[in-house]
């Protein structure tokens, strides 16, 4: 049975049945109507930086936490104290804002971070009341052509296909999960030939991922899984709608194996 809660246009929160919740917090692009006019950036520059169609990878399973507004108005993947973008060096030295964002306009948003994490934490707590432990599949997305729409893109060797961000979880304890998932990842079948799947090379995980194992210690193991835009031109937004739904296929023969890895994992914890 699902119940399903939602914070105005900010984010959407699906209760399941299962242990693995999959959450996609930067798809958002929309923007709160009062501070619209306030952002020096255009609405296509915003999207180069956001994770458009994460959130349709998130319906692998029943459990699932959609953003919908802008990391550009709220970052719900860094610190409170950091989730709003003030300066050109918090935002890839973008200049988010025609002017200083108020205080009082800032506040309204951090009223909606401070709701969104804790109805994340009545979610997570209920999983974990109900099987023990449980897995997160943080999905996200990375740009690689920051040189322009026509380079080459970024070396491969430093940027591969998926980055499993493992930063800040009990590596050793959850190795049977990640291995699980990555070996999987790796096998599958994608249009011909093999992804290129490798862990902590270009991210280790952000805040989103370090608060759930703080609030919930060796009960949850959270991947952080970013995917490079290959699957999308990054510049115009415009993706690959088969490539699109090749990726959630891909995810989706994941969940098996790592929930066979995670049940091994927790009748040991």
């Amino acid at each position: 049975m699902e119940h399903t809660k939602i914070d105005s246009t900010y984010y959407t929160i699906t209760r399941g049945d299962s242990p693995l919740i999959a959450t996609a917090i930067h798809s958002g692009h929309e923007v709160r109507h009062n501070i619209s006019n306030l952002f020096a950036l255009a609405a296509e520059e915003r999207l180069r930086e956001e994770d458009p169609f994460t959130d349709h990878w998130v319906e692998i399973t029943d459990n699932r936490i959609i953003g919908h507004n802008s990391r550009f108005e709220l970052d719900l993947n860094r610190s409170r104290d950091k989730a709003i973008y003030m300066k050109p060096e918090d935002a890839w030295g973008l200049n988010v804002w025609k002017e200083e964002l108020s205080k009082e306009f800032a506040e309204e948003s951090l009223l909606h971070y401070d709701r969104f994490y804790a109805d994340v934490k009545q979610l997570l707590t209920e999983v974990q009341k109900k099987h023990g432990c449980f897995i997160v599949y943080d999905l996200h997305s990375y740009n690689h052509k920051r040189d322009g729409a026509e380079s080459s893109g970024a070396d491969p060797e430093q940027n591969p296909e998926v980055n499993i961000g493992t930063g800040n979880m009990n590596r050793q304890k959850w190795a049977p999960v990640v291995d699980a998932f990555t070996s999987s990842l790796k096998k599958y079948n994608y249009h011909g030939r093999q992804l290129d799947v490798r862990e902590n090379v270009k991210f280790e995980g952000g805040h989103f991922m370090r608060w759930i194992h703080d609030n919930f210690g060796d009960n949850a193991c959270v991947m952080s899984i970013e995917f490079k835009k290959f699957f999308m031109d990054e510049w115009t937004g415009k993706p690959d709608y088969a490539q699109v739904e090749e990726i959630k296929k891909a995810l989706a023969q994941t969940i098996k194996p790592v929930l066979a890895a995670m049940h091994q994992v927790c009748r040991v914890l």
